[in-house]
């Protein structure tokens, strides 16, 4: 089999799957490029044959696929709300002229949940202003990461807070920065289970959740049942939609992707 090489946008545990089921099913090099060291760590960790940790601009981006390596093929394996580096992989995948493949999580299924209690918004903003209107004297217990804490924080006390976030340096600057007191800070390495999302419910007194739409691989089941359980209200803020995605470029699990592989390249 003829060697294939793959630049991979990751950052996701969908990423560590993909890496790992091109290095036992093809004959790869992979780069694989994070926004953070702790991605880094668990590409390298995946297999991945060389990494960059930090965000990479258009221009840079075209500069490394212009570069040594000759490149078979582009993979965007980020989060899904990341739709601002979506675009620009689509966009540099065109100007580079290489075969381009989003592979994106499936949506959550919500059919076996109480949707009552269920908000959905089409952004943080909009979260923030509903927890202003509606939940603004409860504490908030917030599920979708560190980037997304300022949106939320300017329409309610930081003292109602409690944000769970990655244990990396970048997280705890960001609430620092917006005063959120530590013993609100919730550090986290990966998604909790049930009992875990139970156990804090119960810890802090919340009175609503935050969460993305960001399906099962994301937590979104474990946070739903909890949620349901202590007949809680959570606000999920709905996937973004990329205007310039063509929905054929677009694979959902391992299976497509290796078909999608052997459509463009073998």
């Amino acid at each position: 089999m003829k060697k294939i090489n793959v630049f991979l946008m990751g950052g996701t545990k969908e990423s560590i799957e993909v890496i790992r089921y091109l290095k036992d099913n093809f004959n790869t090099y992979i780069l694989t490029t994070t926004t953070t060291e702790y991605g880094e760590r668990l590409a390298i960790e995946g297999g991945s044959d060389s990494t960059i940790a930090k965000p990479l601009p258009k221009n840079d981006l075209i500069e490394i696929l212009n570069g040594e390596t000759d490149f078979d093929l582009f993979i965007d394996a980020t989060h899904p709300f990341a739709s601002h580096v979506t675009k620009t992989a689509i966009e540099v995948s065109k100007i580079c002229k290489l075969p381009y493949i989003r592979f994106e999580r499936y949506t959550s299924n919500l059919n076996d949940f109480d949707k009552s209690q269920l908000y959905a918004v089409k952004s943080f903003e909009d979260a923030g202003k509903l927890i202003e209107k509606k939940f603004n004297e409860v504490n908030v217990l917030h599920f979708a990461g560190a980037n997304t804490m300022e949106s939320i924080v300017k329409y309610i006390s930081p003292e109602k807070f409690y944000p769970r976030i990655l244990e990396v340096e970048s997280s705890f600057e960001k609430c620092e920065k917006l005063a959120i007191p530590k013993d609100n800070i919730i550090p986290m390495k990966g998604t909790s289970t049930v009992d875990e999302n139970l156990e804090l419910i119960d810890q802090l007194n919340a009175g609503v959740i935050i969460t993305k739409e960001s399906g099962d691989i994301g937590g979104v089941d474990a946070k739903l049942k909890a949620a349901n359980e202590r007949k809680l209200p959570v606000i999920m803020i709905e996937r973004p939609e990329i205007e310039t995605l063509d929905k054929k470029t677009v694979v959902n699990n391992l299976e497509q992707l290796d078909e999608k592989i052997k459509t463009i390249l073998f």
